[in-house]
């Protein structure tokens, strides 16, 4: 005869991380401070994409099943154009898991796509205080300033841009061109 028994309550919190996933933040993996120390120091274009690569694969992996599932979908949906459900998928991440800075990161992405651009602002300033070496985040907001014709504030995070990723693509060359509109000033 089947009986059911009794969880002795010291097992609880195991049995719940068990059941719902760890809670982890990808930009406190420990693997980073080195990745990002190699991308600043890396000597050509080809091993800054490796190791740019390498980052991305941690920044998009929370660890805890339904968020990364949900990533993928959000992902899934921008890529074909579908802002609607990428957001709402955005939206789940950021409100089960808020420590997660690629949640906000992606959510930014589909308000900028969706020329939201206060709204991607925001985003972006959550992402970058949860992960403050986040060049996809500055790139992205140097290209919010330059839809809305401020070079220098543009000039200014592609700057900062370098500084964490100096062969980001595209970014130096943006770099040159608003110099140049700022008479060869670094702002």
């Amino acid at each position: 005869m089947w009986t059911r028994t009794k969880t002795p309550y010291f097992l609880l919190p195991v049995i719940l991380i068990l059941v719902t996933g760890p809670a982890f933040a990808a930009q406190d993996d420990n693997r980073l401070p080195g990745l990002f120390d190699a991308l600043k120091h890396a000597a050509n274009p080809s091993t800054a994409q490796v190791i740019e690569n390498r980052i991305w694969d941690i920044w998009l992996f929370n660890g805890n099943a339904r968020i990364d599932s949900r990533m993928r979908e959000g992902i899934v949906a921008m890529s074909a154009g579908d802002y609607p459900t990428a957001l709402r998928a955005f939206e789940y991440i950021v409100r089960e898991a808020p420590e997660f800075a690629e949640g906000w990161n992606k959510r930014a992405t589909v308000y900028y796509l969706m020329n939201d651009f206060k709204q991607s602002i925001g985003d972006i300033k959550r992402t970058l205080a949860l992960e403050p070496r986040h060049f996809g985040a500055v790139s992205g907001l140097g290209l919010i300033y330059l839809e809305l014709h401020d070079g220098a504030s543009a000039l200014e995070a592609f700057q900062r841009v370098l500084k964490i990723h100096p062969f980001m693509a595209g970014t130096r060359a943006q770099v040159e061109i608003l110099r140049h509109q700022f008479g060869g000033k670094a702002i």
